[in-house]
């Protein structure tokens, strides 16, 4: 809608009141001048007061006239309902989350706590640190030489680096062939195999950090082929909790390679434990 002069400034708006301390006198001070009695709405002892000289009141500038004097126990307030103040701060408990457009910056946001999806979230500082049960940890490796008979995959191993390739959070360490975790969680631990004739590619667990069990295997026993295998392990201690590979083959080739994944290992964090 058009408008002649200054843009209205954007602002809620309320009336103003004020409050008497009454006596046994006819004379007032307003808070807020007044061109006449019309401009103010009077209640004593919460009746509302008709204004004009032949009535209850009457008011100028600053000073409000009764047409009776009040006493000590009488109760009296105005309504200032020709002066409207105005400020830029909505009322308490007036802004409701429909009225919320966009997002809200971090700078606004307490040093406090709040409720995220159901999980907590500090705010401080200019970091935030959040506990969820979302990924926070991926990593992939492979082995990069071709092996053949039998034992443990401890040696020829590499985080993937081809073009392209990356890892989530701080990725796994590997040392002799045993894999450590960066973090505890439920951790999804992938094996993929390419091999020809008979090869079984197994994944061994540990929780005491000693003993090694076999948690599961992929068998291929024909010319080339490539299998996976998929294993949950509950990782509570990063210490004790550790992964590796072994690989059996009667006559045939493990493959492995510096440049694609061919038989390679994926660990995934996908939740807290």
């Amino acid at each position: 809608m058009g408008y002649i002069g200054n843009r209205p400034a954007d602002s809620y708006t309320s009336f103003a009141v004020q409050h008497f301390t009454t006596s046994a006198t006819t004379t007032y001070s307003l808070d807020n001048p007044v061109a006449n009695e019309n401009e103010i709405a009077l209640f004593i002892n919460n009746v509302r007061q008709e204004p004009g000289s032949s009535y209850a009141y009457t008011a100028s500038g600053t000073t409000l006239t009764l047409s009776a004097a009040t006493s000590a126990s009488d109760t009296m307030y105005c309504v200032f309902i020709g002066k409207a103040v105005q400020t830029v701060t909505p009322a308490s408990g007036s802004v409701t989350n429909d009225m919320l457009a966009g997002s809200i910056a971090n700078a606004k946001l307490a040093n406090s706590s709040i409720t995220l999806n159901g999980s907590a979230v500090s705010l401080g500082g200019s970091a935030t640190t959040a506990t969820t049960n979302g990924i926070t940890e991926a990593d992939q490796w492979r082995m990069t030489a071709n092996k053949a008979s039998s034992g443990d995959i401890n040696a020829n191993l590499e985080r993937v680096d081809t073009t392209g390739g990356g890892y989530l959070g701080s990725g796994m360490t590997e040392s002799s062939g045993i894999f450590t975790f960066p973090d505890t969680g439920i951790w999804l631990v992938i094996a993929n195999q390419l091999s020809d004739n008979l090869v079984r590619l197994s994944t061994y667990t540990t929780t005491d950090g000693t003993t090694f069990t076999v948690a599961c295997n992929i068998r291929c026993d024909s010319s080339t082929q490539s299998g996976s295998s998929f294993f949950m392990f509950d990782v509570t201690n990063t210490s004790t909790h550790k992964v590796k590979f072994t690989y059996d083959s009667g006559s045939g080739t493990l493959y492995g390679s510096t440049s694609v994944n061919q038989t390679h290992f994926t660990f995934i964090r996908i939740g807290d434990t």
